[in-house]
C-alpha cells in the first residue's frame, strides 16, 4: 500500500509540475458523480469512487477504487488498479487502459479505439522475483533494475497520454516535420542545461547554489519524461503504420514505442548510444514545442508567411 502512495504521489507531482499544459478543466476529488445531462471535460480520482451518467469530452482516469460508465466519455478511460465498469449504455470515443485492475463490459457498450489491458500482479509476483532461486538466481541485478524501470516508464507513457494527448500529438508531428532543427534545439539545450548545472554544482559549496541545482534536476527530469513520452508516440506511430495500421491510437503508439525503445536498451553499446540521442531529439522538441502546447517557431513563421 505504501508503494502504491509513493507511486501516486509521484505522478501527482509530474502531472503539477506540466500543470501549465492543461488549458482545460478537470475535477479531482475522491468520489466524482457525474449526473446525467452534466458536462466535464476531466475527471479524476485517487481511491474512490467515479460514475458518469452524463459525459466526460476527455479523460477519466481512476487511481484505485472504481470507474462506472453510463454515459459517454469523449477520450480515455484510464484506471491503474481500478475496477472499470461499462454499463450497455457507455460509449467511449477513445480507448479503455487497464492497469493492474479488472475490466467489465456488458453487452451493447460502444469502445471506438483500443481496449487493453496491462496484468501487473500484486506484490506476490514481485515477491516471486526476489525470492531465493526466483529470477535473481539467473540474472544480474542490473538487469532487474532495468525491467523495473522500464515498467515505470510504462506507467509514466499511459499516464502522459492520458493527460495531455493533444500536446503529445503536437510536439511528435514537429519531430516528423522538422527533425533535424530539433535535433539541433535539443544538442544546444542539453550543452547549456549541462554548463549550468556544473555551475550550480560549483556554487553549492557556498550554499546558494543548492535550490538552483535542485530546480534544474527537477527541470530536466520533467523535460527527459515528456520528450521520452513523445518519442514513444512518434516512433511507434511510424512502425504501426509501416505495418499497415492506417490510424493508429495514441496508445498503441505509446505501447509500440515503448517495446522498441525497450528491446533497444537491452543491446549493448548500441542502446546508450541511441538513448543519448533520444535525449537530445526530446529535449529539443520540449523546447521547440513548449511541452507541446504551441507548433515551434519555424512552423509559425511559415504559417503566418502563408496567412499574408
Amino acid at each position: 500500500m505504501i508503494h502504491k502512495s509513493r507511486s501516486a504521489l509521484a505522478i501527482l507531482i509530474i502531472l503539477t509540475a506540466l500543470h501549465p499544459l492543461y488549458g482545460q478543466g478537470f475535477v479531482l476529488q475522491k468520489d466524482i458523480l457525474v449526473p446525467s445531462g452534466d458536462v466535464e471535460d476531466n475527471v479524476i480520482s485517487f481511491g474512490g469512487d467515479i460514475v458518469v451518467d452524463g459525459n466526460v469530452r476527455e479523460s477519466v482516469i481512476a487511481f484505485g477504487g472504481t470507474i462506472t460508465i453510463n454515459g459517454e466519455v469523449g477520450e480515455v478511460v484510464l484506471g491503474f488498479g481500478s475496477e472499470i465498469k461499462l454499463a450497455s449504455s457507455a460509449v467511449i470515443e477513445g480507448d479503455v487502459v487497464s492497469v493492474g485492475g479488472t475490466l467489465t463490459k456488458q453487452t451493447g457498450c460502444s469502445i471506438t479505439g483500443d481496449t487493453i489491458l496491462i496484468n501487473i500482479d500484486s506484490s506476490h509476483n514481485l515477491s516471486r522475483i526476489f525470492s531465493p532461486g526466483g529470477i535473481r538466481s539467473f540474472l544480474p541485478l542490473l538487469l532487474i533494475l532495468k525491467f523495473i524501470t522500464l515498467l515505470v516508464w510504462l506507467l509514466l507513457a499511459i499516464t502522459l497520454v492520458a493527460f495531455f494527448p493533444r500536446q503529445i500529438r503536437l510536439a511528435s508531428e514537429q519531430i516528423r516535420t522538422s527533425f533535424w532543427p530539433v535535433f539541433g534545439t535539443g544538442l544546444l539545450g542539453l550543452i547549456i542545461f549541462i554548463g549550468l548545472s556544473v555551475f550550480s554544482a560549483f556554487l553549492s559549496l557556498i550554499i546558494i547554489g543548492i535550490p538552483i541545482l535542485v530546480s534544474l534536476v527537477f527541470i530536466g527530469i520533467i523535460i527527459k519524461i515528456f520528450g521520452r513520452v513523445v518519442l514513444f508516440c512518434f516512433l511507434g506511430d511510424a512502425l504501426t503504420r509501416a505495418f499497415g495500421k492506417k490510424d493508429p491510437t495514441l496508445f498503441l503508439s505509446a505501447g509500440v514505442g515503448f517495446i522498441l525503445i525497450g528491446l533497444i536498451g537491452f543491446i549493448p553499446f548500441l542502446g546508450p548510444l541511441v538513448s543519448f540521442i533520444l535525449n537530445i531529439v526530446g529535449w529539443g522538441v520540449v523546447i521547440r514545442t513548449k511541452f507541446g502546447s504551441t507548433p515551434d517557431w519555424n512552423t509559425k513563421r511559415r504559417n503566418e508567411a502563408q496567412e499574408k
